[in-house]
This record gives structure tokens, sequence and C-alpha cells, in this order.
């Protein structure tokens, strides 16, 4: 708590006027306190452990908001977390889009995702259209992150990392409205009937997000 005039509870105080940075040296704190005054001003407490205390003659008012300024601008921002969305290589439209939704927003928090597109059976044989697929959510997504680590195949997976962009360089596309989303962005038929005759045979499963802090 800043202590001012009357409150200063120090008998004697080092005095500096503020707009100027004139050292007016150690005075009886009820003398400093009779100067400010008779400037029209405030003696406010700034150093409170120095020996003897350090005191400035100012306008409490605009000391106080600038002094909340500058805490507002210093305040360290969070520490950006690492999030990540699991993709399956037939991973349906509808899930495909709410999953980019949900890889915007993590981007969009200053967040790392990781993006994983995981194999089952015999879709271990397809590498190949796992990665078309990673390489189509690594074009969805550049408008709001850049890659920082390639697709990358590791057992039964490919990995793909991605950093936000500058906040006034990002651009959403998949947001979501009340559940639906704003633009839908389709599957290519051609596409998505490659990645169904090469995976024939195996049941579609759902793939539920996973975030990690």
């Amino acid at each position: 708590m800043t202590r001012v005039n009357e409150r200063i509870r120090a008998h004697r105080v080092r005095v500096i006027v503020g707009s100027t940075n004139e050292q007016l040296g150690v005075l009886p704190t009820q003398d400093a306190i009779a100067e400010a005054k008779r400037r029209g001003l405030d003696l406010v407490e700034v150093a409170a452990k120095a020996d003897p205390p350090v005191c400035k003659i100012v306008d409490y008012g605009k000391y106080k908001y600038e002094q909340s300024k500058l805490k507002k601008a210093s305040g360290a921002k969070p520490a950006p977390k690492l999030k990540e969305v699991k993709f399956r290589v037939r991973t349906d439209p509808h899930d495909y889009n709410i999953k980019l939704s949900h890889a915007e927003d993590f981007l969009e928090a200053g967040n790392k995702v990781r993006i994983q597109l995981q194999f089952r059976g015999r879709e271990n044989a397809h590498h190949n259209v796992g990665f078309e697929v990673m390489q189509r959510i690594k074009g969805d997504l550049l408008t709001m992150g850049h890659v920082d680590m390639e697709p990358k195949l590791a057992g039964r997976q490919i990995t793909m990392m991605l950093s936000p962009l500058p906040e006034h360089a990002r651009q959403r596309r998949f947001k979501l409205s009340h559940g639906k989303l704003i633009e839908e962005d389709d599957f290519d038929e051609e596409e998505e009937d490659s990645a169904a005759e090469a995976n024939e045979g195996d049941s579609t499963e759902s793939v539920k997000e996973e975030a990690e802090s």
C-alpha cells in the first residue's frame, strides 16, 4: 500500500521533487508534507524500505494512474502451453472441421499445437495417405500458425508441431458460432474416396482431442 501525506509513518524522509527530480535532502516528515502542500501537491512514499524512506512530491492522482499503466504494460504474459489435437486417417469431414477449430483456438490463445495422426490396423500399410491428410491440415492452419516441425512418422503415428503466427497476422477459418462452423471446409471427394479405398474394411472411430498443459 502506498502511503501519502499524513499516512507516512517515518519521522524523517528523503525528498525528491517528482517533476524535476530535484533532491531536497532529508527532511522531517511534517516539513516535507508542508512543502508538498505549499506546491499544491502530495508527498508520496516511493521507497518505504530505504533508510530513510524516499518520498516524492507529486500529484498523487496522476502518479497513481501512471503507476497503473506501467504495471499493466510490464505485466508478464502467461507462458505458452503445448496443446494437442489428434486425427485419424479416416476422420470424417465434420469432425475434421471441429478439430481444426480447436487447433485454431489453441493458436489464437498463443499456445503451440502438436498435431498427431494415428494409424490402426491395416491403416499402417498406407502411410502415404496419412501424410496427405497432414499436408491438408498444415495448409488449413497456415493462416493461424507456422510449422516448427514438418510431419514426421514415428511408430504408428505422424506428428507435426505448429507455433502461432503474430497476433495481427492470424486469420481464423474454422471458428465455431453457437456450435456450428462459420465456414465449412469440406473434403475433396476424390481425396475422401482414395482414403476410403485404401482403408476398406476398417471401421471409422471418433477421435478425442487431448490437451496437455
